[in-house]
């Protein structure tokens, strides 16, 4: 059975730390996901603070991979906004590669931010959230149909 984002809202922080340091990068991904957050990860509210977040706030990403671009699917009306370059470097959780989500140069409300994805199944990452190097969230993006 494919690995969805209901059963990583279910993990615990530490296994979702172990999950995403058992992958490899993967590839850069390219098109558009499907984006979950992931707050108070194995809590009871985990799975409705993402379909709030999912409803008001962010929705995924748009990459183009040739580019090394990504957008940010956000807000209720679908605004594609909130820039990021995207490249391959090391990962601040483990030092192995990951594919970072660099907005220091790309946003202004966002430029502290920066995002760090590896594939843990095909079409399918697992991606943390910083604020310069302080950890905040984990989301995921499901690019399969």
């Amino acid at each position: 059975m494919a690995m969805d984002a209901k059963q990583l809202l279910k993990m615990s922080q530490q296994e979702l730390d172990a999950l995403f340091s058992a992958h490899d990068a993967g590839p850069i991904p390219d098109g558009e996901a499907k984006g979950t957050a992931i707050i108070a990860p194995g809590t009871a509210g985990s799975e409705k603070m993402a379909e709030l977040i999912n409803i008001f706030g962010w929705q995924g990403k748009v990459f183009d991979a040739k580019a090394g671009l990504l957008r940010n699917h956000i807000l209720a009306i679908g605004l594609k906004a909130i820039i990021a370059r995207v490249y391959k470097g090391p990962s601040l959780l483990d030092g192995k590669e990951c594919i970072v989500l660099d907005y220091s140069d790309t946003s202004l409300v966002a430029s502290h931010v920066r995002d760090e994805i590896r594939m843990i199944e095909s079409g399918f990452y697992l991606g943390k959230v910083y604020w310069d190097k302080a950890r905040l969230i984990d989301f995921s993006l499901d690019f399969r149909p």
